[in-house]
């Protein structure tokens, strides 16, 4: 099938130096599907202003702003995200992680073809203390 021409040839989106691009596999695997409309937001925000270690530091006030949401809104779509594994969150640092499943092991986490019902995202904290040859 011939590739069709983008409608605004001059506003074909270029890769930018900064990561911000939103990864297919959010629908591929169908993780959107499990988004309430509030976290979809939210995440495409983070996704959009993360570096390229996926860490935001947007507060709280500044997100509701941003994203037009109360306290409940926006507490409810955080937790949404961190309970199917899209980010981390610490105070006031956000972490939009890898898509990429992994299983928790004494070294460096390893790439698995599916997550067990075990699986659950890791705190910021205890990641930095990882790296920072802490113990867990």
């Amino acid at each position: 099938m011939k590739a069709k021409p983008p409608i605004y040839p001059l506003r074909v989106r270029q890769v930018p130096r900064q990561f911000s691009w939103v990864d297919h596999r959010l629908v591929r695997d169908r993780h959107i599907e499990s988004c309430s409309h509030p976290a979809a937001a939210l995440y495409l925000f983070l996704v959009t202003v993360a570096d390229n270690q996926g860490m935001s530091y947007y507060s709280d006030p500044a997100l509701m702003t941003r994203l037009a949401m109360d306290v409940a809104a926006l507490d409810s779509a955080r937790q949404n995200l961190i309970r199917i594994g899209l980010i981390a969150y610490e105070s006031p640092l956000y972490q939009v992680l890898s898509l990429e499943p992994f299983v928790q092991t004494g070294h460096a986490p390893r790439v698995v073809q599916s997550m067990g019902p075990m699986d659950q995202p890791v705190p910021i904290a205890q990641i930095f203390k990882r790296i920072m040859g802490g113990s867990s």
